[in-house]
């Protein structure tokens, strides 16, 4: 079999395997929309929805991962390919805690509705919401096309989720001190507002797997400005 051949195989493999991370990407997106859902109208059926998704992003992991395993062991792959390998792993990972995080809002949204609570203060948490969906939308986005200043705008993007948090800690620490009986709603709430931040998180994760996969540099644990230095130079993928 000839080196072309072989070649064009291995770049079917790698499609292949970022056409089934973006797949599942797109099913926690989905997961991520309904719990907001569910968060916005405490509607129990809705939450149930998105844990029966779970299951199905669980499987896809484990898909996922097991094409890889196969493709490594039967490839060899080394520099860009090896990186583009291990990104997708890293970002398959995310992406199903992610979809961990949705489940998590579900399961807080059907304890709340089943304990019959009063009317929760939700606007912050929707807007918290949204803007760590739409995080890890871009996130995917940014893998899809290897876009390295989409990457580095998303690890900025994550500063405002956390503030949102904050912020949002702020007023249940008010509404607790001014009404000892919201706390466990409170609470309750906080949960949830951990899990939206969380999810920001991984779609910022996802997007340090661009910049490793494009320009060679692991830049977990960095600072933002670091990150950026780290793609000022030429855009194109390193040997």
């Amino acid at each position: 079999m000839s080196d072309k051949h072989l070649s064009s195989q291995f770049d079917s493999e790698l499609a292949n395997l970022s056409s089934r991370l973006l797949a599942m990407g797109g099913l926690v997106e989905s997961q991520l929309r309904q719990a907001l859902a569910a968060l916005t109208t405490q509607s129990g059926e809705i939450a149930e929805a998105v844990l029966a998704g779970e299951l199905r992003v669980n499987a896809m992991e484990v898909e996922i991962d097991g094409e890889l395993s196969r493709v490594i062991a039967r490839r060899q792959p080394a520099a860009v390919d090896l990186r583009l390998l291990l990104s997708i792993a890293r970002a398959t990972t995310n992406l199903e805690r992610a979809g961990d995080e949705a489940a998590k809002i579900a399961r807080m949204v059907r304890a709340i509705v089943d304990a019959g609570a009063h009317p929760l203060p939700l606007a912050d948490l929707r807007l918290a919401c949204d803007l760590a969906g739409g995080l890890i939308a871009k996130s995917l986005d940014a893998f899809a096309r290897l876009d390295t200043a989409a990457a580095v705008a998303i690890l900025k993007e994550d500063d405002a989720v956390d503030r949102e948090f904050d912020g949002f800690v702020r007023k249940l620490v008010t509404y607790m001190m001014e009404d000892p009986r919201m706390i466990s709603e409170s609470l309750d709430l906080l949960f949830i507002a951990k899990a939206i931040e969380r999810i920001g998180d991984h779609a910022k994760n996802i997007a340090e797997c661009v910049i490793y996969v494009v320009k060679g540099a692991d830049v977990r644990h960095r600072s933002l400005a670091e990150a950026e230095a780290e793609i000022s130079g030429a855009e194109a993928i390193a040997p």
